[in-house]
């Protein structure tokens, strides 16, 4: 995933708090080898070599995830979309590759998903996943799986520091203080059993052709997403804030389809709040992290 996870915990039994903030690591290491695009050994590069000839299975975990692709491409009219791979490419957001598709076909539509075999299918050879807007979601909701099955009760799992997820609270505070920074007027999220997302273009910036672009590929129309600066997503699943923050990124509003039980915000190019709710039980909008009665951990949110 490219990436630098970080997992903090919060207990009295050091030995085995220890034991289990290493084992979510080796949760993440595995589905990092399992989802790299980079790795000719990885699932996803057999997935992407074999499913166009005979259908893949796949284990529940990572049917799962794939189900969860189809379900937010399909709600976001494709804003959101894993067959993009091509055109990341095509923009130099993956190393050019003698097996580079000339003529991409994007959607999910091209897509098979058995879900009583518990396989995947393409339609074509034109067809290939990048699992970039949704797979450290995915790792953080299974290492926090792993904590929670170790009776861990505090803690924060963040990739790259644009997405998180926590369970619990440290001591003396109401949720986790998480700073998003980069926008006009900065504030604090207090998580709680839940996982947050951020998306920017601006994460990594790359020149096409003399011309300066975000990595972020809106699907639809095959360019540069430039529908707005940042979206943030806060849910109980960090698989669903991952991929929805992607595909808000490049709507550039909140659709109507957008489920129930995420918060998302949408800001504009010069870094102003277009669309989404400040919910006043979960931000605090303010210059500075918040005071709390006994010092909190307070992390700042950063675009990857």
């Amino acid at each position: 995933m490219g990436t630098r996870f970080e997992v903090v915990v919060g207990g009295d039994d050091e030995v085995h708090l220890r034991t289990a903030a290493e084992a979510a690591l080796d949760e993440i290491a595995l589905w990092d080898e399992r989802l790299s695009l980079f790795r000719r050994d990885s699932l996803l590069s057999h997935i992407n070599r074999s499913a166009a000839n005979q259908p893949v299975r796949l284990d529940p975990d990572t049917f799962a995830l794939f189900a969860a692709c189809r379900q937010v491409s399909l709600a976001s009219q494709g804003a959101f979309d894993p067959t993009v791979a091509p055109l990341m490419t095509r923009f130099g957001l993956h190393p050019d590759r003698s097996d580079s598709i000339a003529e991409p076909l994007i959607g999910m539509q091209h897509v098979i998903l058995d879900d009583s075999a518990r396989s995947i299918q393409f339609t074509s050879t034109e067809v290939a996943l990048d699992l970039g807007g949704i797979a450290k979601g995915h790792a953080l909701d299974l290492a926090a799986a792993c904590l929670r099955e170790s009776n861990v009760s505090t803690a924060l799992v963040h990739g790259g520091t644009s997405s998180i997820i926590t369970i619990g609270s440290p001591p003396g505070c109401d949720g986790w203080p998480i700073r998003i920074a980069h926008i006009d007027e900065p504030f604090t999220v207090e998580l709680r059993d839940a996982a947050m997302s951020i998306s920017s273009p601006t994460g990594r910036m790359l020149d096409t052709e003399g011309e300066s672009h975000g990595h972020i590929i809106d699907p639809r129309h095959g360019a540069p997403s430039r529908s707005a600066s940042l979206a943030a997503t806060i849910g109980p699943s960090a698989r669903d804030a991952d991929a929805w923050s992607t595909a808000l990124l490049v709507l550039g509003t909140l659709p109507t389809a957008l489920p129930a039980e995420l918060t998302a915000m949408v800001f504009s190019g010069d870094r102003r709040l277009i669309d989404g709710p400040l919910v006043s039980t979960l931000l605090r909008m303010s210059d500075t992290p918040p005071m709390e009665p006994e010092p909190c951990l307070t992390s700042t949110v950063a675009p990857s």
